[in-house]
């Protein structure tokens, strides 16, 4: 399962860490950073998959 996490927080970061934490403040955080750029948000993405 978490390589479906790691694809899809490539593809998309948001969709990634919805998968792993739901609708919390890292999802919030993932957005804006997502927002601000694309790759922070994917480095963001898979560090709190590898965290949880």
């Amino acid at each position: 399962m978490d390589i479906i996490r790691l694809i899809c927080a490539i593809i998309l970061p948001p969709l990634g860490v919805f998968l792993q934490v739901g609708l919390g403040k890292h999802f919030w955080i993932n957005i804006v950073l997502t927002l601000f750029g694309f790759i922070p948000g994917i480095i963001h993405a898979i560090w709190v998959i590898g965290k949880y």
